[in-house]
């Protein structure tokens, strides 16, 4: 069995940046918020992600194979979150962020991605993005009000529940859109894609995951109603947008309900999507055997639609548990997100308080992941998808289960252990199984 160890420059980093962390803790009340007063926010994040696994079953390899001699990755994210009031309610801000690294086999090989971190692409070396760069106006309607806590792209401060929130801009569809309690951040939860997110929803992004859009958020005490419109990428997984939003884009509704079990809180939303974009037919594409497999010929403007099912629910105090159905029509090619047409993923997050450790995390969960057969037949012929395609396919679900431990350093620090068991990779019982271990150091201030 092949061995995975961090390299010495690699471990040095970690123990440097703890040290950094701690120090900038204990810098952070003082520095900020007298020196920019209370119409700014000032914060900021950082994340550094290893991820190896072993040798596995590899009777043969593709161009989006997870390849078989296994390997270890790295990726690193550096983030500034910088706010400004404008006036009563309006808030303008800005999110540079530095990305270096790559997901195992270099982000390719898995429906059910294992690392939430890692890019379509990815770089030695650090490169500049701005990730988000938008306004976002609140109207109050009076009554009640709740309190709203200073932290990552918000402003400390009351609200009134009845509300209003108009965001323009560019930003991620799920900053707004399919949240969860338990479940929602690779940063600080589980790293999985389709455990942190649902894996069927294609929603608009480029291939770093952010796109450009407008979403009106209604909230009321009990239920929240939101809708956003957003740009495509012009053709699937690219970073380029078609900039005809009139007649082609991505459209996205969210009902949300909240509701009291037994004492404790949860909430369930309903979301559903359709991306009119410039997309290829699998079965167009199989059915003309002089494409080769080339599905870009066969690209035009084509609708693809899907829902998601998102639930959470508090047990205890310290104990809920989540779950997401989602599912897409898989006709056309995946436009942004994985090759994921159905899935279902369900798991729990526990506090530590029960062993003294209230601050830590344990997570448990799992996700099945299926293709349409449009989708299976075009990859089991030898066709490519955004990061499947082993050149042929013994079809079986993708089976994903994780576990995680976060031990809290200190105040928003955190040092997270992962291990992920992914059945058939990639939709392919003659490959694998494999087992990936993740170790995370995660800090805000």
């Amino acid at each position: 069995m092949r061995l995975f160890v961090l390299r010495p420059a690699l471990a040095a980093f970690l123990i440097a940046f703890a040290r950094a962390a701690a120090a900038g803790e204990a810098a952070t009340s003082s520095a900020f918020d007298p020196k920019f007063g209370p119409d700014w926010s000032i914060h900021g994040q950082t994340t550094l992600l290893w991820q190896g696994y072993p040798k596995i079953r590899s009777p043969y390899e593709g161009p989006n194979s997870l390849p078989g001699v296994g390997q270890g990755r790295e990726t690193w994210t550096g983030t500034a979150y910088i706010g400004r009031r404008l006036w009563d309610g309006a808030e303008v801000f800005i999110n540079p962020e530095l990305d270096q690294g790559f997901g195992i086999g270099k982000t390719v090989g898995l429906g059910g991605f294992s690392n939430g971190e890692a890019q379509k692409g990815g770089s030695v070396y650090p490169v500049l993005h701005v990730h988000r760069a938008f306004f976002r106006q609140t109207l109050g309607f009076g009554g009640e009000q709740e309190k709203v806590s200073d932290d990552l792209n918000q402003f400390a401060g009351k609200r009134d529940v009845s509300r209003l929130t108009v965001t323009v801009g560019k930003f991620s569809v799920t900053d707004i859109f399919n949240d969860n309690a338990y479940s929602h951040d690779p940063r600080t939860t589980f790293m999985n894609w389709s455990i942190y997110e649902a894996g069927a929803f294609d929603y608009a992004a480029d291939k770093l995951g952010f796109t450009w859009g407008a979403v009106a958020d209604f909230n009321q005490k009990n239920w929240a109603l939101r809708a956003g419109y957003f740009l495509l990428p012009r053709e699937p997984n690219v970073n380029e947008f078609d900039m005809d939003a009139p007649r082609r884009g991505g459209a996205v509704a969210e009902l949300e309900t909240r509701y009291a079990l037994f004492g404790q809180p949860g909430k369930l939303r309903l979301l559903g999507f359709a991306n009119t974009g410039n997309a290829g037919s699998y079965r167009e594409t199989l059915a003309n055997p002089q494409l080769n497999l080339e599905i870009d010929q066969t690209r035009r403007t084509r609708t693809k639609y899907g829902f998601v099912i998102n639930a959470e629910q508090a047990i205890s105090n310290d104990l809920g548990i989540f779950s997401r159905a989602s599912w897409n029509d898989g006709r056309s090619e995946i436009m942004s997100f994985t090759d994921i047409d159905a899935s279902l993923s369900l798991g729990a997050a526990l506090k530590g308080t029960r062993w003294g450790r209230p601050d830590d995390t344990v997570g448990l969960g799992g996700a099945v992941n299926a293709l349409s057969a449009a989708h299976r037949d075009f990859i089991a012929a030898g066709g490519l998808g955004v990061l499947i395609g082993d050149g042929q396919l013994k079809y079986s679900e993708e089976k994903v289960a994780e576990i995680y431990y976060s031990f809290a350093l200190r105040a928003k620090t955190s040092l997270t252990f992962d291990y992920q068991f992914i059945a058939n990779p990639a939709y392919n019982a003659d490959r694998g199984p494999v087992s990936i271990f993740s170790s995370r150091v995660h800090a805000e201030f």
